[in-house]
């Protein structure tokens, strides 16, 4: 028998709710990609959905957090951010609004699936996760929607 191996690395880090978390994230994200042509992405989208997490879900509030995990690969880095859910909003989803709708709340998750290949909502009892996907072998040019 075969033992299973990932060639994937994996890394989690959880943030109080506060927005000074954002930047951290930001920063960790960034060390852990340093060298990567997609750090300066994978950056902007935990900027994203982690001021996302606090400003529309539990996350902000009073005890609340979110949780940030990176998965690299040598054709994909992944970034998800789970949040505490508990508000009567419903999930996240990708929403291509007009300029001025963006100039008064925010590029949201329209501008995370405008960098990214691919965004993914998972919902469960205990919040969302979103997951933005970079592929190492495409070029800024290669995206479908452009």
């Amino acid at each position: 028998m075969h033992e299973y191996t990932s060639t994937a690395r994996v890394w989690g880090l959880s943030c109080p709710g506060f927005p000074e978390e954002v930047s951290r994230a930001r920063r960790w994200t960034r060390d852990i990609l340093r060298g990567s042509p997609l750090a300066e992405d994978a950056e902007l989208i935990v900027s994203e959905l982690g001021a996302n997490a606090i400003l529309h879900t539990a996350s902000g509030r009073e005890h609340g957090s979110f949780h940030l995990a990176v998965a690299v690969t040598d054709q994909v880095v992944a970034v998800s951010v789970t949040d505490d859910g508990g508000t009567t909003t419903t999930a996240p989803k990708v929403e291509h609004q007009d300029q001025e709708a963006e100039a008064e709340h925010g590029r949201g998750l329209g501008m995370v699936s405008a960098i990214a290949h691919r965004v993914v909502v998972h919902d469960s009892d205990h919040g969302h996760t979103v997951t933005a996907e970079l592929y190492a072998d495409a070029t800024q040019g290669d995206h479908p929607w452009r």
